[in-house]
């Protein structure tokens, strides 16, 4: 039966002495706060815009880097596209159900296939299906780490983790704390799970045991927050229908608001001085540099 999909490709009082004393204390304070707020700001530097690859045939939907490659998931024409950095497509991986956001363990691509309900593993010309031991409807995002693997289970309204022994799931349909509605993609850390909670218009944040550890992106009033990335010191989020990207630090503070030449933002992905971002809606990739 054809899924019914949302609308994303997928969807007092103290005597004088003690005022002033307290007055100065926190005068001191505020200006030690701005001056650090200063000092990091100068410090940082803000991705710009540096070239757009076309890719008119292709509707970009899922991003990663492997090898220096760029591979992107054509969902529309249920395939994927290997592209060198310069645009030049380099192989075609065909006969895919909808694939959405993609990961790579560094050899392989990890591909959550939204049509069929399955997670296979590509190598080279091989393609293997991976055991999942719970029914999927819609897998959108996949990410893995060594042994370890999460799922954003897009219809379930949940998230699937195995630390490489046992799986657990965690979620279920809503707007509170630990609740989604349509998660689209996901990413396992070190010490964290990131989930982009699509049209609770967020991104939230757990260990790995599934408990709720931080919500972010609630005062940015995103309109579908579909892809995300991690690095060791920021977190990119796509929010679509708004056609920009937000940058945070890990603590939830916005460091940058990135919106020309962004047309319905689905995935993105970072690299040392370098970000790309897909547009599903543009049918492009943008390449950033700082």
């Amino acid at each position: 039966m054809p899924k019914n999909r949302p609308t994303v490709p997928y969807h007092d009082t103290a005597e004088n002495m003690n005022i002033t004393t307290n007055y100065s204390r926190t005068r001191l304070l505020l200006i030690s706060l701005l001056a650090t707020i200063w000092f990091a700001s100068c410090g940082r530097t803000d991705w710009q815009e540096t070239a757009t690859i076309d890719v008119q045939e292709h509707t970009p939907i899922g991003l990663v880097l492997l090898e220096e490659a760029l591979w992107i998931s054509d969902g529309d024409n249920n395939q994927l596209v290997k592209l060198t950095q310069q645009g030049d497509v380099e192989a075609i991986v065909a006969d895919l159900d909808r694939p959405m956001h993609l990961d790579t363990d560094g050899e392989s691509l990890i591909v959550p296939e939204y049509g069929s309900d399955r997670i296979v593993k590509i190598t080279g010309n091989s393609t293997q299906e991976l055991t999942i031991p719970d029914s999927l409807d819609a897998p959108a995002g996949v990410s893995v780490l060594g042994n370890e693997m999460v799922i954003a289970d897009f219809y379930n309204h949940r998230v699937l983790y195995s630390d490489g022994k046992s799986w657990q799931s965690f979620g279920k349909k809503g707007s509170n704390e630990g609740e989604f509605n349509y998660p689209t993609d996901v990413q396992v850390t070190p010490d964290k799970i990131y989930v982009a909670d699509a049209y609770n218009h967020r991104v939230q944040v757990f260990d790995k045991s599934g408990a709720h550890l931080q919500t972010i992106g609630q005062r940015q009033q995103m309109n579908a927050a579909t892809g995300i990335f991690v690095s060791d010191n920021e977190l990119f989020v796509t929010d679509f229908e708004n056609n920009r990207v937000l940058i945070f630090d890990l603590a939830g503070n916005l460091l940058q608001t990135i919106s020309d030449k962004l047309d319905k933002p689905t995935d993105i992905v970072a690299s040392g001085n370098r970000m790309w971002i897909t547009n599903y809606g543009g049918r492009n990739v943008t390449v950033y540099k700082r």
